[in-house]
């Protein structure tokens, strides 16, 4: 049986940035504090725990002082800056700059759209950390929406500005900006401005056709990832789309012999989340059952 892992998959590079930047603290230094999961990959979490990454959520940052705190590749809301100068805490900052750069149009985009009393609508998952962060630079006045259903948040006799979190589909953006242009459309107002944002990071959205073209080749699909990964989920459904064969799992553990029966051919791949690491031992796990 021929087991192939593929060379598309794992870390971006804004994971990447910041997994190394933990590292080369870490090798000087006991500890660190890590605002939130560096990676939402539990293995990976581990792994850094062991170095001494101590994971902290929002309510811990009120009662640290005079510290070092990392900032993940997800980016924070101006809050969290805000919150660490008047506490001491110096911030590491390892926000992907795909994501500081879409943080910046929001917030821009916002400033000008407010003037007309406009709107502006972040496609993408109520409370991801990524999310959390492009709501606060509207003041977290954004409208969410993860779904056509709830497109009835939105005021479509005003101006709608949207953007997206960066690693949601390219198909369900599409598709959710189609409806909100049709139901602007209905409205037959001529001076609502209707303007969508591309801001999909290339590396997750280009990993798609990649990952279907993976998928016909091999009999069996072996996903990895972590169960909190947006890009994960999205990534391994396109999988699953073109070979039902294909399968989730988050550890080594969760492989299960009989998904290889009567299999010539299996590969291996994961979300931007996913570390090399984890594949390879994924890779020997199977070599044992074959």
């Amino acid at each position: 049986m021929k087991i192939t892992i593929d060379t598309h998959s794992g870390f971006c590079f804004g994971v990447v940035y910041a997994i190394e930047m933990a590292e080369d603290i870490l090798r000087n230094e006991d500890s660190l504090y890590c605002l939130g999961d560096i990676v939402h990959n539990n293995k990976e979490v581990e792994r850094l725990h062991a170095l001494g990454l101590k994971v902290i959520n929002h309510n811990d940052l009120h009662y640290l002082k005079d510290c070092k705190v990392l900032i993940r590749a997800h980016g924070e809301p101006p809050s969290t800056y805000e919150l660490a100068l008047k506490n001491n805490i110096q911030l590491l900052d390892a926000s992907c700059p795909v994501v500081l750069k879409l943080q910046n149009q929001i917030k821009g985009g916002y400033e000008q759209i407010k003037q007309i009393n406009g709107q502006v609508i972040i496609f993408g998952k109520e409370g991801h950390a990524e999310v959390v962060g492009l709501l606060g630079q509207t003041n977290n006045n954004a409208i969410i929406v993860a779904s056509v259903k709830d497109l009835d948040k939105i005021d479509f006799t005003k101006s709608i500005y949207i953007y997206s979190q960066t690693t949601k589909s390219p198909k369900a953006y599409q598709e959710i900006t189609l409806e909100i242009e049709k139901r602007v459309k209905m409205t037959a107002n001529t001076n609502i401005k209707y303007i969508v944002n591309d801001t999909l990071c290339r590396q997750v959205s280009g990993r798609e056709p990649q990952l279907k073209r993976f998928s016909n080749i091999n009999d069996v699909i072996i996903f990895v990832s972590g169960r909190k990964s947006s890009n994960g989920k999205m990534l391994y459904q396109s999988c699953k789309d073109e070979n039902h064969n294909s399968y989730f799992i988050s550890d080594v553990d969760e492989l299960k012999s009989d998904w290889f029966i009567g299999a010539n051919s299996v590969g291996i791949c994961g979300a931007t989340s996913t570390p090399r690491w984890l594949m390879e031992s994924i890779e020997e796990a199977i070599q044992k059952i074959a």
